[in-house]
């Protein structure tokens, strides 16, 4: 029996000096332990580095009657059940859901404690956002060209041979080969995953500088945050600013942003998690649909070039490298574009539901924030049903 208890001892003594060696070795998975799945309000456990609003702002004009008819409306959820819009937003916990037409908000809808002008963590929206940057830094020739190699821009990345041939294209492209291990799988697999390493790291240049090479660059797409995350550090080395002053510069001050947003950073003075920490209201998000829709002008200027927002959400002849939902989107420019029937819209799109829908064809902006989303993607046939155009979901 003293032999039993003594081996017991011994077995969870090695238990305990595991994951004492493994919570000092990766001091970020104590956050992980703590934060768990982050929310929308997770950015403010790391330092934010502002931008700043406008200095004159741009307002959309409200209807003198929304139209509650929307509450009504049948619409599919992630399980192709056919609902009410309303039990949508109730099963989805969503918080905010705007929609706007032709600079008119027709609809808006929130749940307790938010409004259009809560700051929200858009998630992967942010990518969509780091995709606009590049585009800017190539107009200005800060980037010189998609073909360059990272290296070029982050020399101090050499001393990895994961990164010897990787080009900004295939960060574009979310094709970088490099190893990356996402939260899919059970519970420890996600506590251990890349996906949460480099959500709650406080270092992620120490740890892009040990990541491996799984694929040759440019063969193979994965939907992944390291991508975006070097494409930021690139926008900073090229432009000479931090991610967020330039991204104030170029795009929020010219827009009529009503509100600061924030770019959330690994540490103070570190650097910007632009797969995944980008704070907005959903007021002045909706403005960069706005940009979008007016092919990169705001008051007749040009602010971003309009060959970029074409390249952008349109995939052209370029082969799919995904075919998201029943309406198969393709991933491009960190955007996602749709494929199945009808073309032509396209979204910025982040984990428990944040999205930014732009339908060109009606003119029609749609912001949605959420707690965990009710799945599908309801947004074409609200835009046409607010138009009054026909819309039928295909048959699955």
């Amino acid at each position: 029996m003293k032999i039993v208890k003594k081996a017991l001892f011994y077995f969870f003594l090695i238990i305990i000096l595991f994951f004492i060696g493994l919570f000092t070795w990766n001091t970020y998975l104590v956050r992980v332990l703590w934060y768990r799945t982050p929310d929308a309000l997770t950015y403010k456990a790391f330092p934010q580095a502002i931008v700043h609003k406008s200095d004159a702002a741009f307002h959309f004009h409200r209807a003198d009657k929304m139209r509650n008819d929307l509450d009504t409306l049948h619409v599919l959820d992630g399980n192709h059940q056919s609902i009410p819009f309303e039990v949508y937003f109730k099963n989805g916990r969503l918080k905010a859901f705007i929609v706007i037409r032709n600079d008119s908000v027709l609809y808006e809808k929130y749940s307790a404690g938010y409004s259009d002008t809560t700051l929200t963590t858009v998630f992967s929206g942010a990518k969509s956002m780091v995709s606009i940057l590049v585009g800017q830094a190539l107009n200005e020739g800060k980037i010189k060209n998609l073909s360059d190699r990272v290296i070029k821009y982050i020399p101090e990345l050499a001393a990895n041979p994961a990164f010897a041939n990787l080009t900004l294209k295939n960060l574009l492209d979310m094709k970088s080969g490099l190893e990356f291990q996402d939260a899919l799988g059970g519970i420890v697999k996600a506590f251990l995953s890349d996906e949460a390493k480099y959500y709650y790291t406080h270092d992620m240049k120490a740890e892009l500088m040990k990541v491996k090479l799984a694929n040759r660059p440019g063969t193979v797409w994965k939907y992944k945050s390291i991508d975006p995350i070097l494409l930021g550090w690139v926008i900073e080395r090229a432009t000479g600013k931090t991610l967020a002053k330039y991204f104030e510069e170029q795009v929020w001050k010219k827009i009529g942003a009503q509100y600061n947003s924030t770019w959330g950073l690994d540490h103070e003075g570190g650097l910007v998690n632009t797969a995944s920490r980008f704070q907005v209201t959903a007021i002045d998000w909706a403005k960069v649909g706005r940009l979008f829709l007016n092919n990169g002008k705001y008051n007749n200027i040009q602010v971003l070039p309009e060959d970029w927002i074409k390249q952008s959400i349109d995939i052209g002849n370029e082969k799919p490298a995904s075919a998201k939902g029943w309406q198969k989107s393709a991933h491009h420019n960190l955007w996602w574009i749709p494929q199945a029937e009808e073309k032509g819209d396209y979204a910025a799109e982040g984990m428990l539901g944040q999205r930014l829908y732009i339908d060109p064809k009606t003119r029609t902006i749609i912001v949605q924030f959420a707690d965990h989303g009710a799945g599908d993607y309801p947004y074409r046939k609200i835009s046409r049903y607010l138009a009054g155009l026909p819309f039928n979901y295909p048959k699955l």
